[in-house]
């Protein structure tokens, strides 16, 4: 049993390797395109639309509802980013349902590189809502004592996020592999739906977990309002 798509080698010349995690990476990153020009491509701003644009506009709505309960004051300005990440990880899962196809999530190199697009992001956000001096004064606060600590928080929970998603998928499709050897005419397509609805879980719970750390990034702290001075009584 493979424990990673890294082990399925396509083509190697020396120290340079072509294998399933690169391939598949890419594949999903040209469907992601070539699915979003197709479904972009169409859209109408008439009052006269078709019911995939109403039913496109009603879940877009409901996400930027769901990151503004999050927490985000302006859900639409990462809507794009993080959308992009929940729909490379949940389409990861989904085209498990091909024979031969490897999710590339199930490499910790995958996991690694969509946490350190977390990781990049977070400071962009923040320092477009705050601006650079606020921003950098949010690792200071509320005191300079906790600056060191709230470095080590960044990337602590950034392996966190990484390693998180990588066990969890490649912990999945070792059940599945486990269970569909041992009973392979009795729980086939259980199991393949299982999977998918793993991943399809383990994509939103990255979602938010990215839109929480862009939320506590971008959350504008305001003064607080001082108490009037109590007028003197008049003698």
């Amino acid at each position: 049993m493979r424990l990673s798509p890294d082990e399925i080698i396509f083509w190697q010349v020396g120290f340079f390797k072509l294998n399933a995690t690169i391939v598949y990476t890419w594949g999903l990153m040209l469907v992601l395109v070539i699915g979003s020009k197709r479904i972009t491509g169409t859209l109408s701003t008439d009052l006269k639309r078709s019911r995939w644009q109403n039913l496109l506009e009603t879940v877009v709505t409901a996400i930027e509802k769901q990151l503004a309960e999050v927490g985000l004051n302006q859900p639409r300005t990462s809507l794009g980013f993080l959308g992009t990440l929940f729909l490379f990880v949940a389409l990861s899962a989904l085209l498990t349902v091909f024979p031969g196809y490897e999710p590339p999530t199930g490499s910790l190199s995958t996991t690694a590189a969509l946490a350190l697009c977390v990781l990049v992001a977070v400071p962009l956000f923040g320092i477009e809502e705050q601006g650079l001096g606020g921003y950098l004064k949010s690792y200071m606060e509320p005191t300079v004592i906790m600056l060191p600590f709230n470095i080590v928080s960044e990337i602590s929970r950034t392996l966190a996020l990484a390693v998180r998603l990588f066990g969890n998928m490649m912990s999945g499709a070792m059940i599945i592999g486990i269970l569909l050897s041992i009973t392979p005419f009795i729980f086939p397509v259980v199991m393949s739906l299982l999977g998918l609805l793993t991943g399809m879980v383990q994509a939103y719970i990255f979602f938010i977990l990215a839109a929480v750390y862009i939320a506590a990034a971008t959350q504008v702290r305001q003064p607080e309002p001082q108490p009037e001075p109590k007028a003197e009584p008049n003698p």
